[in-house]
C-alpha cells in the first residue's frame, strides 16, 4: 500500500465567496494508502467548520471514499453494494447524489494509477507502522436502565484499518455494534469510531479490543463497574 496525498482546501471570511489552495505532501511512510483530502473551511462569526473529503486505496486492502464534517462522518461509498450511504442523523435533509457511485469509480481507477507510479518510484522502501490508541467513553451522560451509546475511539494509526471487538462481561457482543471508515488525521495518521448500542446496569463491565498489525497483542480498554459507581453517586 503506497500513498500520495493532495489536500485542496477552501477558506473564506464570505460565505459566498471561497479561494482554493492546492496543497501536496509527501507521506513520511513507505506503505502507503493513496488519500485524497477535500478541506473546506467556513468563518461565520467566530465558528470555523472543517469538511474532510477522502478517497483512499490501497494495494492490498479496501477502497474508501467518504466525507466528513468536523470529524462526523456525512457519507461515504459502499463499494461492495454500489452505492452511496448517507450517514447524518434522521432529523437532517437527505440529499441524492446523482452519478456520484461512477464518480468515485473513476477516482478509484486515478488513485491506483498514482500508487502504481508511487511504488515504482519509492522502489519498495522499508515499511513504517504507527500502532493504535483506544478510549472509551459513553454518548450521553450516564443513567442506569437508560439507553445509552459507547463510543470507542481507536487513533493515531498507519496503515489503516483496525479490527475491533466488544464484550459484556467477558462475552462477546455483536448486536448494535457499529465501525466507521476510517480518517486520516493532520500528521497522516488515521482514526476510526467503533459504537456499541448499551442499557448499563450497575454491575456491567464493558470492554473495546482493537486488532492492528502494529500490536504485539490486542488492546483492550474497559469501561463500566467503577464508572457506573461514580456516576450513581453524583
Amino acid at each position: 500500500m503506497y500513498t500520495q496525498t493532495a489536500a485542496h482546501s477552501q477558506k473564506t471570511q464570505d460565505l459566498n465567496r471561497a479561494r482554493p489552495c492546492c496543497l501536496t505532501f509527501r507521506m513520511p511512510y513507505s506503505i502507503f494508502t493513496a488519500v485524497l483530502l477535500g478541506a473546506f473551511c467556513a468563518f461565520a462569526q467566530v465558528q470555523c467548520h472543517l469538511d474532510n473529503y477522502v478517497i483512499a486505496c490501497q494495494t492490498n486492502g479496501d477502497p474508501q471514499d467518504g466525507s466528513e464534517l468536523d470529524g462526523d462522518e456525512m457519507d461515504y461509498v459502499d463499494f461492495k453494494n454500489k452505492q452511496v450511504v448517507v450517514t447524518l442523523p434522521d432529523f437532517a435533509d437527505k440529499w441524492e447524489f446523482p452519478g456520484h457511485y461512477e464518480a468515485a469509480m473513476g477516482e478509484q481507477q486515478v488513485c491506483k494509477n498514482n500508487l502504481d507510479v508511487a511504488i515504482q518510484a519509492e522502489k519498495n522502501p522499508p515499511e513504517k507502522i504507527d500502532p493504535p490508541q483506544a478510549t472509551v467513553y459513553s454518548r450521553n451522560k450516564l443513567v442506569l436502565g437508560q439507553p445509552n451509546t459507547l463510543i470507542c475511539l481507536v487513533n493515531n494509526f498507519y496503515p489503516p484499518p483496525v479490527k475491533v471487538k466488544w464484550t459484556r462481561n467477558d462475552i462477546q457482543v455483536k448486536e448494535e455494534v457499529t465501525l466507521s471508515r476510517y480518517y486520516p488525521n493532520d500528521d497522516f495518521t488515521f482514526h476510526q469510531f467503533s459504537t456499541l448500542g448499551i442499557t448499563p446496569e450497575e454491575e456491567d463491565i464493558y470492554s473495546c479490543t482493537v486488532e492492528h498489525r502494529g500490536l504485539q497483542e490486542p488492546l483492550t480498554r474497559m469501561w463500566g463497574k467503577i464508572l457506573l459507581y461514580i456516576h450513581k453517586r453524583t
